[in-house]
């Protein structure tokens, strides 16, 4: 029987981060979770494509768009569960045991990690942990939290949007069953601690409203980008 996920990142000048990422995904090929890995590049111009041929990933390439890239991925990986990862997102040690047992356990539902950042102090925890009260309180982990789900959910679903944001909160919406897994996702502070990680916070949660008030994905990323 084929291993049973197929693992999904959507990269964009990812060289830095993406080899902790993957270092961090070995120990799922130990544990026999890992069916292939589907790189998903937006046109990177650095060693992306590289560092992705090199380990053995399906790598595919088309426009920067992080729900279009998503939706190609998805769309190219073979197995019965997706799991979807941003390239500067790193799963914490024992993730496969944990995994395994909500593959066994889990009925099927799908789930997301704890966010976590790779930093210390009061605010990182604060922001962290306002991510993980929202995503149990109203089903809406954020891209970097992760998902796992089976692809068939995925697929009645409708799948990842091609909108250039919010293509995560997008999909959570669309998804029942929402459960957290019990791994951290550790995730880099680089944007939080270039931008203030109160401005950059109060950002995230006013372009979310903003979504929700029905302002298109294309205009807030507009706004996002300045």
């Amino acid at each position: 029987m084929p291993a049973p996920i197929s693992i999904v990142i959507p990269t964009l000048n990812s060289e830095a981060e993406l080899p902790g990422c993957l270092e961090a995904l070995m120990e799922g090929l130990a544990s026999g979770l890992i069916r292939e890995l589907v790189i998903s590049d937006g046109g990177s111009q650095d060693h992306t494509a590289t560092i992705a041929e090199e380990v053995g990933a399906e790598l595919l390439s088309g426009a920067p768009s992080r729900g279009g890239q998503l939706r190609r991925g998805c769309e190219a990986a073979q197995g019965d569960w997706l799991l979807i990862l941003h390239a500067d997102t790193r799963l914490s040690a024992g993730w496969s045991d944990a995994v395994s047992r909500h593959l066994e356990q889990g009925e099927g539902r799908p789930g997301y990690f704890r966010l976590a950042f790779r930093a210390r102090g009061l605010r990182p925890a604060l922001v962290a942990g306002w991510a993980n009260l929202r995503a149990r309180l109203f089903g809406l982990p954020y891209g970097d939290q992760g998902l796992l789900v089976r692809r068939s959910d995925y697929e009645a679903m409708g799948g990842y949007p091609d909108q250039p944001l919010m293509e995560d909160v997008a999909l959570s919406l669309r998804l029942k069953g929402l459960v957290d897994i019990p791994v951290q996702a550790q995730t880099s502070a680089a944007r939080y601690e270039r931008d203030g990680w109160l401005r950059r916070g109060a950002r995230n949660l006013w372009t979310l409203t903003r979504y929700a008030l029905g302002v298109s994905p294309e205009r807030l990323a507009r706004a996002y980008r300045k």
